[in-house]
């Protein structure tokens, strides 16, 4: 009986996953296109009909990565700072009081999957997994999937596409994805 429970709860979770992440799912659609020439590194992240959500930007000239992430009307929601005196890359997400609301860890040896952690303080990690080769992300919390990143879904360098569950921390897992593509770089 314990065999047979176990696999229609993970049928169960499948069929959840569909309903959220599939091609009528409720999950939120975002696309994120970054431009390779750009001063600073300045790029709009969108929203499922094409509407600018939130833009991040660059600071050019600074010692150490800073991005801003704004709405668009230009007020701050959140700052990533790069953290390079570390074994590991980290990344630090900060909110617009200047708080710590996140850190992005690199996990230290991973054969063909990079792994990160996003530490959440006063809550649960997020674990996100890539598939280098097919430039693949999944960000789960309790190993629940809250989160699909995706190149595969545009023909365009460098755009990715970013389902999040419904009342998911879009700010908090928008401003991941930004943090673990400076990393990789």
């Amino acid at each position: 009986m314990p065999l047979r429970d176990r696999r229609q709860g993970r049928r169960q979770d499948r069929r959840e996953e569909r309903e959220t992440f599939g091609a009528g799912g409720n999950a939120v659609r975002y696309r994120m296109r970054e431009r390779l020439v750009s001063i600073g590194d300045d790029f709009w992240i969108e929203d499922s009909n094409g509407n600018r959500a939130f833009k991040v930007d660059g600071k050019a000239l600074r010692i150490r990565s800073t991005l801003h992430f704004e709405d668009p009307s230009g007020r701050r929601q959140a700052s990533i700072q790069e953290r390079r005196a570390r074994i590991r890359d980290t990344m630090e997400i900060e909110g617009p009081d200047g708080s710590t609301i996140a850190k992005v860890k690199k996990a230290m040896v991973t054969p063909l999957r990079d792994r990160y952690t996003i530490s959440v303080p006063g809550s649960d990690d997020l674990d996100i997994q890539e598939n280098i080769v097919d430039h693949e992300y999944e960000i789960s919390a309790g190993g629940k999937k809250v989160a699909q990143i995706s190149k595969r879904w545009f023909r365009v360098r460098d755009t990715y596409g970013v389902e999040i569950v419904p009342d998911g921390n879009d700010i908090l897992i928008l401003a991941s994805i930004v943090a673990i593509d400076s990393i990789s770089r």
